[in-house]
């Protein structure tokens, strides 16, 4: 296994990583420091973990986003369905305004998401 040298919020990590993976973890360290900065430098969380545990779950539900959009849209084009583009669109906001409130509730008086 090959170990990366990487920095994440100015800090420096010493990662393994499978031989040929190497592109794909500097990517995901890419998407980690760019997560952690964001809320960061927004100034309403200073604990480096508090900051870490956002990026994690922004990150997390942006995945999940992706795939419930990829399967969507899978399912819209075998049965020649539009109508589940549009729906989509309402059941995001939705979703979205559920896990803010749901993650505000989680970090309390201590630091709001938005």
């Amino acid at each position: 296994m090959k170990q990366l040298e990487v920095q994440i919020m100015g800090q420096s990590y010493l990662l393994g990583c499978p031989e040929g993976g190497e592109q794909r973890l500097l990517e995901a360290v890419e998407k980690v420091d760019t997560a952690m900065c964001k809320i960061r430098d927004a100034g309403k969380v200073k604990a480096r973990d508090r900051i870490a545990v956002l990026a994690a779950l922004n990150l997390a539900f942006d995945a999940s986003d992706r795939a419930v959009a990829q399967a969507m849209q899978a399912a819209s084009l075998a049965h020649g369905d539009r109508t589940l583009a549009g729906a989509r669109g309402h059941a995001d906001d939705v979703r979205i305004a559920q896990l803010v409130v749901r993650l505000d509730q989680a970090l309390g008086d201590d630091g709001r998401l938005l």
